[in-house]
């Protein structure tokens, strides 16, 4: 076995012990412990204070395995219990041995690692021993400090042995560390430890002077890799160059000098704005923004760059600051061919794909230059927006495919209509704008809308068949109507659906009249929704009554909102706006419950109970959960499903959706009667009355009207009308009642032609709950009711 410090210290004390104070031995041990333990903790500070400086190049330099060697080498000191090696964040680089020792029978040596590097010393961790525990010195008494005396001869001598074999076998060999050490950080060379002996410190050397050896060929590889690194730089298929603080090229790979055309002679030390064209060099001061990339800034532009042969190209240059911001790196790339593209897709962004016309971003960019240019030009511009009126018809029954074939028909035929100078445009679906531009735009606008509206008119062959297309076209001038792009395209839109309004097919010039209806229309808007969060939303009823003997059978629910300021609104322009809307379906729930509740409260009169009540419906109304409704408020007001009228217009029935077929049967299923309003006025009433669960048929108001007009030839079609209304109504099972009876005159013949009820102004006009109870309190013949 290899003799060691360690052994060699405890032959010499046990040699003087032996021979001194062999007789004492146990006295010694008892009264000497202490000091003992001192001198062995002297010892191993002096041990871990070498072995931190050996220390710190392997933790400097990561080499775990001369790390744990020197570890190894202080484990084998005799009163090391435990070695833990850590680096400044605490993370435990070796620990020996793996299981730790009791901690009540040891206490902890810390000593800082550090290294002394090119910038000064660097701590660089902390070792950690774990020692014996020693015991307190007891009391002496008089002999025994007598005995004391004596052993402090033995003693000495014992220690003087030990310090002279520590300062021949430990720290002549440290010293020698610490030069090499110390000779390897002031001069920067490799210096190696003249120390040869068959021990641990003999090992140590040996180690420490392979350490050495493996830096010194690191260090050659290290140049090595950065001759690698710039043969890479020269040769990366990426045009690289650096710049140092003043803009100047410091270096430049082969690459760039390729791409360029340029020589590396011609153009390091160059300023790199010497290539870029004068009108882009202040873009390119302005290039430097702040970086996210790790501590760097990082700047990006895009610009011209001009080659050696003249011709420029657009570059793509990313720059990051290095050394300090002493020098940069950039990569620049050619993104011509990129540039190009972006241009190709903005071409496209700006064009509908399947006219090849502008579309709304690039007609409202025209719109823009022109309102421009024709300030500058003293012109004036129209805008013709035009809306197919029957397009989504043509979709819906022909398929998508024939839509877009009539679109394009109509591109065609609109485009033989304009002049070279005019700008068309598809805004989306089946609108269209045009923009025209003259001295009296008005005037030329006027004619190409005449000239469009008529050649739409006539039909297109599109598949086989010969299909129909008219247009709605507003126009709005630049500037007598609008100061803005954004206002022209708005008015010539409000235009056009002005002219949808007063029956299609046709154009319309924008007034400032359209202006109060979209003001008007807005304030509506508002007033509905804030109706329905005050609740001014209320059911008026008017009753319907049997035109045989006058008496009341039923109730119409009507909607009615009564603003606190402004009173009763017109219901027509509320239900239409809230069908556009989207709020006729809360409107409809809020009517449809107090209408109902106000059924249950005139049922609490005498000879009301078997009264019904008729709630007009919105297409829009007729949801999978209608039925659910219905039956939670019948249940809660105690009202028998019966006494339930849903009146539907042709509207919902022209629908034809399978949805409105499934709602209106389980209202029917569930005991609700179903009244077809307006009948007589749509396409094919009589049809309905056969395919839908009709159980009564309203006579319109308009053949009532008729009944008492003053032409005799109306009267008698009119009668014949209502007969036949009647009599097809009857034989299939239908009540029929007229609506809108005014006068006596009215009253009486409907009551010749068989009508069964009827209802108007002459019996009532419609009235709140509060007044229909006073009427139906006061007229006692209103209180018997007739069965339908």
């Amino acid at each position: 076995m290899m003799p060691s410090v360690e052994n060699r210290f405890i032959a010499i004390v046990c040699g003087a012990m032996l021979l001194f104070v062999a007789p004492l031995l146990m006295l010694f041990l008892t009264m000497s412990g202490d000091r003992i333990a001192r001198e062995r903790l002297h010892n191993i500070e002096l041990l871990m204070e070498a072995s931190s400086e050996a220390l710190g190049k392997p933790i400097w330099d990561f080499d775990q395995d001369g790390i744990e060697r020197i570890a190894r080498s202080l484990m084998n000191a005799r009163d090391i219990r435990a070695v833990v090696i850590r680096d400044t964040a605490g993370k435990v680089l070796t620990r020996l041995p793996a299981a730790h020792p009791d901690a009540p029978t040891t206490h902890a040596l810390r000593t800082s690692i550090s290294y002394e590097a090119v910038n000064g010393t660097q701590i660089v961790g902390t070792l950690e021993t774990l020692v014996p525990a020693s015991g307190m010195l007891s009391r002496f008494s008089r002999d025994e400090w007598a005995v004391l005396g004596i052993l402090l001869v033995a003693v000495a001598i014992v220690f003087t042995a030990a310090l002279i074999g520590n300062r021949l076998t430990v720290v002549r060999p440290l010293m020698r560390l610490t030069a090499a050490i110390e000779a390897t950080r002031r001069l920067g060379s490799r210096h190696r430890v003249d120390w040869n002996s068959h021990d641990e410190m003999g090992a140590l050397a040996v180690n420490f002077n392979a350490m050495q050896d493996r830096l010194e060929r690191e260090e050659t590889e290290l140049k090595t890799a950065h001759a690698r690194a710039t043969e890479t730089y020269n040769q990366t298929p990426a045009m690289l160059f650096s710049l140092d603080t003043e803009g100047r090229l410091t270096a430049v790979s082969d690459y760039w000098l390729l791409a360029t055309g340029y020589s590396r002679d011609a153009v390091i030390g160059r300023t790199f704005t010497d290539f870029i064209d004068p009108h882009w060099r202040e873009a390119y001061r302005l290039r430097l923004r702040p970086g996210t990339q790790e501590s760097h800034t990082i700047s990006e532009v895009t610009l011209p760059f001009r080659k050696a042969d003249g011709e420029l190209m657009t570059v793509l240059i990313l720059e990051a600051e290095t050394n300090g911001g002493e020098t940069s790196l950039s990569v620049m790339t050619d993104v011509t061919a990129l540039k190009q593209a972006e241009s190709r897709n903005h071409l496209q962004a700006i064009t509908d794909h399947l006219t090849a016309l502008l579309n709304r971003q690039g007609f409202e960019s025209a719109l823009d230059e022109a309102i421009l240019s024709a300030d500058q030009c003293g012109m004036q511009l129209a805008c013709l927006f035009i809306d197919l009126d029957r397009f989504k018809w043509i979709n819906d029954n022909f398929g998508h495919a024939a839509g877009d074939a009539v679109l394009r028909q109509t591109v065609e035929r609109i485009a033989g209509a304009l002049g070279p100078e005019d700008v068309l445009a598809r805004l989306g679906g089946d609108e269209f704008a045009i923009l025209v531009q003259s001295t009296d735009v008005i005037a030329l606008a006027g004619e190409i809308g005449e000239r469009i509206c008529a050649a739409l008119r006539e039909p297109m062959p599109i598949a086989g068949n010969e299909l129909s297309v008219s247009a709605s076209v507003g126009i709005s001038a630049y500037p007598i109507h609008a100061a803005s792009a954004a206002d022209l395209l708005l008015k010539a839109d409000m235009a056009m659906y002005a002219r949808k309004r007063d029956g299609k097919n046709g154009l319309r010039m924008f007034d400032a009249g359209m202006l109060d209806a979209a003001r008007e229309r807005h304030e509506i808007e508002q007033f509905i929704e804030a109706g329905l969060k005050e609740d001014w939303f209320e059911a008026w009823l008017q009753p319907i009554v049997s035109l045989r003997d006058g008496q009341i059978v039923g109730f119409e629910a009507l909607m009615r909102l009564d603003h606190p300021q402004k009173g009763l609104l017109p219901p027509g322009k509320i239900i239409n706006i809230a069908e556009e809307t989207g709020t006729i379906g809360r409107i409809g729930d809020r009517v449809l419950e107090k209408a109902i509740r106000h059924l249950a409260t005139i049922s609490k009169l005498d000879g009301t109970q078997d009264t019904y009540l008729a709630v007009n419906f919105s297409p829009l109304q007729f949801e999978f959960t209608l039925p659910h409704k219905m039956a939670a408020l019948l249940l809660k007001h105690h009202i028998s499903p019966h006494r339930i009228v849903v009146e539907i217009t042709e509207a919902v029935l022209m629908l034809d959706n399978p949805e409105v077929h499934a709602v209106l049967k389980q209202l029917q299923e569930f005991g609700c009667r179903i009244a077809l309003d307006d009948f007589g006025t749509g396409y094919s009433s009589l049809s309905y009355l056969n395919r839908f669960p009709v159980d009564i048929v309203k006579v319109d108001q308009s053949f009532t009207r008729s009944l008492s007009s003053s032409t005799g030839d109306v009267r008698r079609k009119s009668r014949m009308l209502v007969k036949g209304i009647r009599t097809i109504s009857h034989q299939m099972g239908c009540t029929v009642v007229a609506e809108g009876i005014e006068v006596k005159e009215q009253w009486q013949l409907l009551r010749k032609l068989g009508v069964d009820y009827g209802q108007g102004y002459l019996f009532s006009r419609p009235m709140p709950i509060s007044d229909m109870l006073t009427m139906l309190e006061n007229e006692s013949e209103a209180k018997t009711s007739a069965a339908i």
